[in-house]
């Protein structure tokens, strides 16, 4: 069965990565292209604007607009603009996939709000790679952390906004949790040239904007005697758009609730 796929942030770079995967899959449909009031892009062909042919879906900037014409609402925006996707998707109640990062507590409690009335999900990274080393450090840190000074360090573009990386920020917490802490327990960032000592079970954060790093995640765990490293790599952002489509796809016909990409992976 065909899925009806909506893209926010339809002339951003995930935009145009997500537009241009669902051309080549047959059972996903783009229906609808968002993005913010006053973009220069309004009105223009998704298709032509993400660099394929044209697939007869215009650009817009109303969200109540196209409800009804999808099955699924992607989100890669900014955070300044998700409380508006979110109010708009749960007065529809139509599910919604969100990719964008940096939401604050606010906006957080705000997704827990309207999951008790639709399908959400929330992931800072929509990598199947990304999501299985998320699932090696719990083994990892349950096996060996407490033995182990770790570090995490990330690298993006020289646009991207948030620093750490939400992507860095949830590794974090996987560890933090199989600590048995949480995570502003753990975490110092920038750690790098710090002058104390180092804290026993502390996570030490450093980022890396520079050139069009598409995105790069390393996990250190420094042991004695050894050292074990868990790593990631993007060469392309087809992979954040393949897993957005099947967390899509996968969410379509979900309960409400509140979930994440290791509910999409393990099932």
């Amino acid at each position: 069965m065909v899925t009806r796929i909506g893209v926010c942030g339809a002339a951003g770079r995930m935009g145009q990565a997500i537009i241009q995967t669902c051309d080549e899959k047959k059972d996903i449909e783009l229906t609808a292209a968002i993005e913010h009031h006053g973009s220069p892009y309004l009105n223009l062909d998704a298709g032509e604007q993400a660099g394929i042919v044209p697939l007869g879906v215009s650009i817009g900037d109303n969200i109540s607009m196209i409800t009804e014409q999808i099955d699924v609402l992607i989100d890669f925006t900014v955070a300044s603009s998700i409380t508006e996707t979110v109010e708009k998707c749960h007065a529809a109640r139509k599910p919604l996939v969100i990719g964008t990062t940096g939401l604050n507590e606010k906006q957080q409690k705000m997704l827990h709000q309207a999951g008790q009335d639709i399908a959400i999900i929330f992931a800072p990274n929509m990598s199947i790679g990304i999501n299985l080393c998320l699932k090696l450090l719990k083994i990892v840190t349950q096996t060996v952390g407490q033995d182990a000074d770790i570090d995490i360090l990330e690298a993006h573009h020289k646009y991207k906004k948030d620093a750490p990386s939400g992507t860095a920020l949830q590794m974090g917490e996987v560890i933090a949790e199989a600590l048995g802490k949480t995570l502003p327990e753990c975490a110092v960032y920038n750690a790098i040239g710090r002058a104390e000592a180092r804290q026993e079970n502390s996570i030490g954060f450093n980022s890396i904007r520079a050139g069009n790093i598409i995105g790069e995640h390393k996990v250190m765990f420094h042991l004695a005697g050894e050292n074990l490293e868990i790593s990631h790599k993007a060469t392309s952002r087809k992979n954040f758009a393949l897993g957005a489509i099947r967390a899509a796809q996968w969410l379509k016909n979900k309960p409400p609730g509140l979930f994440n990409m290791q509910d999409v992976i393990c099932c």
